[in-house]
């Protein structure tokens, strides 16, 4: 699924990263604990959280994703978006919760670690 289509499909506002639409992501998750992202995400494309914080872009970073979606409508500040921008990750901001932005991007297919 293209980065483009995740934000139709979460009605989200582009914050960085609006050139890397094209950008294929095969899966996702959410999370608002970084280190649970850290012990059991791997390959995920795509970063679903509420948590709003540098913390949230440095952990991605490390994971190798490629976009973070903060939802609630929670908006990162400037130092948040910098360090996104520095490390080429795309921000999105969803008004949706993360229960319903997971649900609609599942039911879309794009789905999150096969066990």
């Amino acid at each position: 699924m293209l980065l483009s289509e995740v934000r139709e499909i979460l009605k989200a506002d582009i914050l960085t990263g609006e050139e890397n639409l094209d950008r294929e992501v095969t899966s996702a998750c959410g999370s608002d604990f970084m280190s649970d992202v850290l012990a059991y995400v791997k390959n995920q494309a795509l970063l679903l959280t509420g948590l709003v914080n540098p913390q949230v872009v440095r952990t991605a970073d490390m994971m190798d994703m490629k976009c973070i979606c903060f939802v609630r409508g929670k908006m990162p500040d400037e130092s948040v978006l910098e360090l996104a921008r520095e490390r080429d990750i795309v921000i999105m901001c969803s008004p949706m919760r993360l229960y319903d932005a997971c649900g609609r991007l599942y039911t879309a297919g794009l789905r999150g670690e096969v066990y």
